[in-house]
């Protein structure tokens, strides 16, 4: 305890640090703000007397979860960062099938720089298409036994919903790049943090409120905490979890200098996928109750809603086998041994044991899937526990969200990534990390390579 205060004060004594993460906190509360300021033509009373606007269990409360609540307040930063996550995403799998996608990203910066540019023009489409879907879905509410959410609608409302809700993307969007040249670095990442850990106040507030009224004693909230405290390191250490291959490389003379004669080490990770296959998985099988949603009156889409409910078995089998197959083909995309195999022996490197080429990529391969599947089996378990805490254990849904799936794989990552950031400032100015021995391993994963 006292080396951690220690290093919050080393921390205050950078002042270069500590203006990154003073711009850093005001521009996540500038954030946060926007979250609750509603659209123009919204009846705010009136939504609030809708609850969740029937979100749950479907993509609406999915998304909801990530914007932190702004979705369900109709607010101008409704969309939140996730048009701009989908257009990285859908490029990233175009590299796999697009050559002239996957020209770009060999051509170093100028091609990074292009995609940044593409990107950019299909978060804006993104952002409109979802923005239009919005405000179709706020223009067909109505109160229970009262008038509608949008009492004006029409085009003009149509027409400002899309407009308002678009600039906020793009504006979240510029703010997260001003966190990561002027902050503490992953704006995109952090904005995503900050929608998913500000339900975590809201969820504490009503654990307490369970204990004050005398219906959950104070000992089994201590029992339900240890067990968070010990999903959270299991995560924090699958997460950091790599698989070092060795590989040397030759010496080489020019001139007066030796190059080479080396052994480094290519690290490869357990969970290469990240957050992903969950965010699939969770997306395909909220279909049909979101579906069902628009079509209350189906006794079809009825049923199917409650076969893949939250509290089926089905459900719970689907969903992790659908994980380990997303696990397995995400790395798939985001991971070429092929690639890898060249590069090492471009660089004149060698797997001890293994030839050059080929056989490299096989080995890689080879040893990539065997690492995976622990991975994968384990992103399965963490998906389904918030199920199990709230359905066994009688924990609210809001508090259970943090007991695994994407809430706690997304705060975990970016965490880890920040006090990465934090850390390196400090060694830079010799000053002792957050560890006594050893450091934090640079997870160098972002937004758009799995969170």
């Amino acid at each position: 305890m006292a080396r951690f205060v220690e290093t919050l004060k080393n921390i205050w004594r950078i002042e270069e640090l500590r203006q990154r993460i003073l711009f850093t906190l005001g521009v996540l509360i500038v954030v946060r703000i926007g979250s609750h300021i509603a659209l123009p033509g919204v009846d705010v009373y009136a939504l609030e007397q809708v609850s969740g606007l029937g979100m749950d269990s479907t993509l609406f409360g999915l998304y909801d979860l990530f914007v932190g609540g702004a979705f369900s307040n109709a607010a101008i930063f409704a969309l939140g960062i996730m048009p701009y996550i989908s257009a990285s995403i859908i490029l990233q799998l175009a590299a796999a099938v697009i050559p002239e996608v996957q020209r770009l990203q060999r051509e170093g910066e100028e091609g990074r720089r292009k995609i940044n540019q593409y990107t950019r023009y299909l978060t804006v489409l993104i952002a409109a298409l979802q923005a239009w879907g919005v405000s179709i879905k706020l223009t067909s509410m109505q109160v229970p036994n009262g008038g509608p959410v949008v009492p004006h609608p029409g085009l003009g409302f149509t027409l400002s919903a899309i407009v308002f809700m678009t600039a906020g993307t793009i504006f979240l969007m510029w703010l997260g790049e001003q966190i990561t040249e002027r902050g503490i670095g992953n704006g995109i990442s952090l904005i995503l943090f900050i929608g998913i850990i500000a339900r975590l106040p809201v969820a504490l507030a009503q654990e307490i409120q369970l204990i004050s009224v005398g219906s959950r004693l104070w000992v089994t909230d201590v029992i339900i905490l240890a067990l968070l405290a010990a999903i959270v390191t299991a995560v924090v250490y699958v997460t950091q979890g790599i698989r070092r291959i060795p590989v040397q490389y030759a010496r080489r003379v020019v001139g007066r200098k030796v190059y080479g004669g080396t052994t480094q080490y290519l690290p490869l990770r357990v969970n290469t996928a990240g957050v992903m296959p969950i965010v699939f998985a969770q997306a395909i099988l909220f279909i049909p109750a979101t579906i069902y949603t628009f079509f209350p009156e189906s006794r079809f889409l009825e049923n199917m809603a409650a076969l893949f409910s939250e509290r089926s078995f089905i459900y719970a089998l689907v969903y992790s086998a659908m994980i380990v197959f997303f696990a397995y083909f995400y790395t798939a995309i985001v991971f070429n041994p092929r690639e890898v195999a060249d590069t090492i022996k471009k660089q004149g490197g060698f797997i001890p044991g293994i030839r050059p080429g080929a056989p490299t990529a096989e080995y890689i391969d080879r040893v990539l899937t065997r690492i995976t599947l622990p991975g994968a089996l384990f992103l399965a378990v963490v998906a389904i526990l918030p199920v199990f805490v709230h359905n066994v254990l009688s924990v609210p849904s809001e508090l259970a969200s943090f007991f695994g799936g994407t809430s706690l794989l997304i705060v975990v990552g970016v965490a880890l990534d920040t006090l990465q950031q934090i850390e390196s400032y400090l060694l830079m100015r010799h000053y002792d990390g957050f560890m006594k021995s050893g450091r934090l391993r640079g997870r160098g994963i972002g937004v758009t390579r799995g969170y």
